[in-house]
């Protein structure tokens, strides 16, 4: 399986106008499951994410107190996002920055730093993290509260990160493509290149839409095993 085309080459312009490659059924890649799969799918996120809420709630109120004593605010905050088929969503997890972060970013970034944020949301080094959000943001454990969003049903564990409004429309014409797929805690693109792809490279598109194209059995258990493998390496 190709990690760098497959039918979701880059043939993207800039700024929201990407546009899909046509699915190419010579490239070798995984088949996309079918009704059997997702079922599977379901069962699996509903059984894991279970298990992960029940042995990891101890730890959990323990970083909660942590992120309480290192800086002022609610340990937990929820972010609006969109869900499959364009549903408003709302996800958990734990602060990692401080309190105002996202109502004043002004008050932390230059100019520079608050311009790539506001088109990548994301941003190398960003000045609004505070210590204990480093090591959960590098160790990914503040997505751990989104397991509660995979039992409500609005998340998998692996899909297509959940995106703003805005940042649907960076999808291009592949934008309906892309949101035919449940949102994930991780995904291809997370455990790709992630820190290396970007909405204006049109790579971050061509990454999820690999992913809504040939999700598949094979697809996740990949996607999983590259997922702790980047947990241990801090990325």
């Amino acid at each position: 399986m190709s990690t760098k085309n497959s039918n979701c080459v880059e043939c993207c312009t800039p700024n929201g106008a990407y546009k899909a490659p046509a699915p190419d059924s010579s490239v070798a890649a995984p088949k996309k499951g079918g009704v059997g799969y997702l079922v599977a799918k379901r069962v699996f996120d509903i059984a894991f994410s279970a298990g992960v809420c029940l042995v990891l709630a101890v730890p959990v109120a323990v970083v909660c107190a942590a992120i309480c004593v290192d800086t002022p605010g609610k340990p937990f905050f929820r972010q609006e996002r969109i869900g499959q088929g364009g549903k408003k969503i709302y996800i958990f997890k734990l602060r990692t920055m401080v309190s105002d972060a996202h109502d004043h970013p002004e008050r932390y970034m230059s100019s520079a730093q608050l311009e790539t944020w506001r088109r990548e949301q994301k941003l190398d080094d960003d000045p609004r993290i505070t210590r204990v959000g480093r090591i959960l943001r590098r160790t990914s454990l503040d997505e751990l509260p989104q397991f509660l969003n995979v039992l409500s049903g609005d998340l998998s564990v692996i899909g297509p990160r959940p995106v703003t409004l805005q940042e649907t429309y960076e999808y291009g014409d592949a934008r309906e493509e892309v949101l035919s797929c449940k949102p994930g805690i991780t995904g291809w693109w997370a455990v790709t290149d992630r820190n290396n792809s970007t909405w204006q490279s049109g790579q971050r598109q061509a990454r999820e839409l690999f992913y809504a194209r040939h999700q598949s059995l094979g697809l996740d258990a990949r996607v999983f095993v590259k997922t702790f493998k980047a947990m241990r390496r801090g990325k």
